[in-house]
């Protein structure tokens, strides 16, 4: 729930004279929603550091690993998953998301990919997802000294492609992504068994194929978009429980938040808006926000969201160790638990948010064609913008054309239009998000101008 009594100094209309109290339970700051500080004290650091041992037991994940036996393998560890998931709650839709795929880079024979999903319905169809690849790799087999920043580091070529590659050699994989997949398996504990019911569905995805290139996340995404399931938000977790870097610095309070751009993009949106909901109900953990799709020269799963226009960010440790990345070494040990929780909390608290809250309003014509706003009598800012279902109000936002985080905002109540007089379009960029009873807001959709497009000149022979 944002309840901002300003923003970088500007006054606005208070939430609160919009929508009914929220419950008789007082909230521990007079901007938080008690339903949502409950789900972030719910995170269970012993849980998550029970998982990420138990995953790092099973020796190795490598997608090409063991299906077989029933301790060893990817196989060992995507039954156990799936048993876990459907141990935690009767809501839960626990299922095998299969991919029968052919040799294809750095999958060196046919192999059938499987991801493990646990869903939790909302309302709506609308879908926030929470991440994590729980495959795991070692390319240099029983190696410890790889630096792990790349599959082929010190080996001349990519490893992964040789057929003698050993996918059975020790990969544990603890923080890599022992703690992403942990992460996603604790919150939809935390969510199923909060007793709320979520406008949208929440979807938890274990992902197997990352470290052959995000190819279980790639296969979910293209079947999402075939269908035309609306995707709100994809929370990814990828190497997220390690506060010692490989430097010597220790950073256990900041957690990074890598989002595609430009300014404006949805993927920019979430990240904004994962940072105004962390101040609130994690105000100890400081979000650090990354102007880029990922690291640089390197991904995760959530680009497999990204290409296909789903809102999605992943979030990164502050400060990593290479030594223990893909190799022997990656062992629950290097890890620090009481971080890892701190960035679960975060996750549930902006999740959680989400879920609660309406979709987005359209700012478009149909069909997409052009933004909803105009200069009205010249000189104004005339916006419109879609109802949004089970939206009560609406807030408007604006900053500087320059800056990339909003500086003003103004509460409306049920309406689907707004003029700011002598507010020009040309100097500033606006917003609009859904507000709902309880004062949960939407995703800020941004009128976004479109660039021009010029037309070659034509000369004369």
């Amino acid at each position: 729930m944002i309840r901002f009594a300003c923003v970088r100094g500007a006054a606005l209309v208070g939430a609160a004279a919009l929508v009914p109290a929220l419950t008789s339970a007082q909230p521990s700051r007079p901007d938080a929603d008690p339903r949502i500080e409950a789900l972030v004290a719910s995170v269970s650091q012993e849980r998550l550091q029970a998982t990420v041992i138990k995953l790092a037991s099973f020796g190795t994940r490598s997608t090409l690993s063991d299906t077989v036996s029933t301790t060893r393998g990817i196989g060992a560890a995507r039954r156990w998953i799936f048993d876990e998931f459907r141990r935690m709650s009767p809501k839960l839709q626990v299922a095998f998301d299969r991919h029968l795929l052919a040799p294809q880079g750095r999958i060196t024979r046919e192999v059938e990919l499987v991801n493990v999903v646990a869903i939790l319905p909302g309302k709506t169809d609308r879908r926030v997802y929470i991440t994590g690849h729980y495959d795991t790799v070692n390319p240099r087999g029983n190696a410890p000294n790889n630096p792990g920043a790349g599959a082929g580091a010190r080996t001349g070529g990519d490893a992964q492609m040789r057929p003698e590659m050993d996918h059975n050699a020790d990969a544990p994989g603890a923080n890599d992504d022992g703690s992403g997949t942990a992460l996603t398996m604790e919150l939809a504990r935390v969510f199923a068994t909060s007793g709320l019911t979520f406008d949208a569905t929440l979807v938890f995805v274990t992902w197997a194929g990352e470290e052959q290139g995000l190819i279980g996340a790639m296969a979910h995404a293209q079947l999402l978009a075939a269908a035309k399931i609306p995707v709100t938000a994809n929370f990814n977790n990828d190497i997220v429980g390690s506060s010692l870097g490989g430097n010597g610095i220790i950073d256990a309070e900041s957690v990074r938040i890598y989002s595609l751009g430009p300014e404006d993009s949805p993927h920019r949106s979430l990240a904004r808006y994962i940072a105004r909901v962390a101040g609130t109900y994690v105000p100890s953990h400081t979000i650090r926000l990354m102007a880029r799709e990922d690291r640089f020269g390197r991904g995760s799963d959530h680009s497999s969201f990204t290409a296909f226009d789903f809102p999605a960010v992943v979030f990164r440790e502050a400060n990593e160790n290479y030594q223990r990345q893909h190799n022997a070494e990656d062992k629950p040990e290097g890890m620090d638990f009481r971080y890892l929780a701190q960035n679960a909390r975060v996750n549930a608290a902006a999740a959680g948010s989400i879920a609660l809250a309406p979709a987005a309003p359209g700012i478009s014509t149909p069909g997409g064609t052009a933004p909803m706003i105009s200069r009205g009598s010249g000189y104004d800012a005339a916006l419109q913008w879609t109802r949004s279902a089970g939206a009560v109000g609406y807030r408007v936002y604006w900053r500087n054309a320059w800056s990339n985080d909003w500086e003003r905002s103004r509460l409306v109540g049920d309406t689907t239009r707004l003029l700011l007089p002598n507010v020009s379009i040309d100097d500033y960029v606006f917003g609009v998000a859904a507000v709902n009873a309880e004062g949960h807001e939407s995703l800020i959709n941004a009128y976004v101008s479109p660039n021009r497009r010029m037309s070659p000149v034509v000369r004369r022979p």
